[in-house]
């Protein structure tokens, strides 16, 4: 069964970091994309960050550039997103998702999923 797991998410302060991590399970990430992807209340989900099979990187929004850093670890079958200098407004649950080899702007482009991992940002 073909899985993504996040997790890493919770509760910290303007100003601070956080890493989520994307585990996969039953299939090895070496031939996929995996973006990042959130959602908050009453907003549409949006791209945040994606990296290629080949280590590529893509900045998917232009509000979170230079703040967030995704990496991958093939050997763990996990990709990370280090998350700094967080804001009230990057508040919301963050979802990974897998596709073949490419990064891919639009979410229905990606095939698989994962529950999602809430962060908040709040003093």
């Amino acid at each position: 069964q073909l899985q993504l797991v996040e997790s890493g998410g919770g509760l910290v302060q303007p100003g601070g970091s956080l890493r989520l991590s994307c585990a996969a399970s039953g299939f090895t990430l070496d031939y996929y994309a995996i973006g990042w992807f959130r959602q908050a209340p009453g907003k549409e989900r949006e791209g945040v960050s994606c990296i290629s099979s080949a280590g590529g990187m893509s900045e998917l929004a232009d509000s979170t550039k230079g703040r967030f850093t995704i990496s991958r670890d093939n050997a763990k079958n996990t990709v990370y997103l280090q998350m700094n200098s967080l804001k009230p407004e990057d508040t919301g649950i963050y979802y990974c998702a897998a596709r073949t080899r490419w990064c891919n702007t639009y979410s229905s482009q990606y095939d698989y999923w994962g529950q999602g991992t809430q962060v908040t940002v709040s003093s």
